[in-house]
């Protein structure tokens, strides 16, 4: 089950997993035709596209109840879905609106799939089930702007992912929970601000590879963790995705000069 399939990230990841003969739920919250797309490309007897608000419980036990159905057990669990709110807000000015739906929408929606995750494998006696949460930088380093986003990235990456990765093994004795964290990836909603050039240096300045990342680049480390056979012994590690990334640059020379004139 991959959440989140119809945006950038999660159609990549269908797609890697499918390139791999793996049978695949695609999970989307709004865009429909697109997750149907995929199905469609891929084929309906491997690819089911299903509908549900992860942030309700009601819906994502659904969601788990109408893929069992379909598709047979829930083997492994990528939590990719969230959103990037993208106005920069200061936490003096951040509503509680935008905080509680960024938390619900981020971090609750995962829990609530790695619930129903975790009482499939308990019910059905699963012996090496693997999930692995889709995390950012932004967890890592933080985000001015966006503290919302990174504290609900910081929750999923530490204390969800590393607890959990103790839990998973009580159930089932190979169970496995890892943590793919990307920085800033070309897609479709991030092609915009990729256009800023001076964003792009800014972000580059601490990144070794010089380059953004692909979004095949972070779908194959994520088919990577996933493998029982590949990283069967690899379980709540968390592989950042960034190019070698070291940190956040806070201000480019120019505006280090004008902060030091004042």
């Amino acid at each position: 089950m991959i959440t989140g399939a119809s945006g950038g990230i999660g159609s990549g990841l269908v797609q890697a997993f499918a390139d791999e003969g793996a049978r695949i739920v695609a999970h989307y919250a709004k865009n429909r035709q697109h997750a149907t797309a995929l199905a469609d490309k891929i084929g309906h007897s491997r690819c089911l596209a299903l509908g549900a608000d992860l942030c309700r419980e009601d819906e994502v036990s659904l969601l788990f109840r109408q893929a069992e159905e379909s598709l047979g057990p829930i083997e492994i669990l990528i939590a990719n879905a969230g959103i990037w709110p993208a106005e920069d807000v200061g936490i003096a000015d951040m509503p509680l609106a935008r905080w509680k739906e960024t938390l619900d929408t981020d971090l609750t929606s995962a829990f609530l799939c790695l619930r129903e995750f975790f009482r499939s494998i308990r019910r059905l006696s699963l012996q090496a089930p693997a999930a692995v949460l889709i995390g950012s930088t932004a967890g890592i380093f933080g985000e001015a702007g966006h503290a919302d986003y990174a504290a609900a990235k910081a929750g999923l990456i530490y204390g969800l992912a590393r607890s959990l990765k103790n839990e998973i093994a009580r159930l089932a004795p190979s169970g496995r929970i890892n943590v793919v964290c990307p920085g800033w990836v070309r897609t479709p909603m991030t092609e915009g601000s990729l256009t800023d050039r001076k964003l792009v240096e800014r972000t580059l300045q601490t990144v070794p590879l010089k380059k953004i990342a692909r979004i095949e680049d972070v779908a194959h480390a994520v088919v990577y963790l996933a493998s029982e056979r590949l990283a069967g012994h690899i379980s709540g590690q968390i592989l950042t995705v960034a190019g070698g990334m070291e940190g956040r640059v806070l201000y480019t020379a120019d505006e280090l000069r004008t902060v030091e004139a004042s």
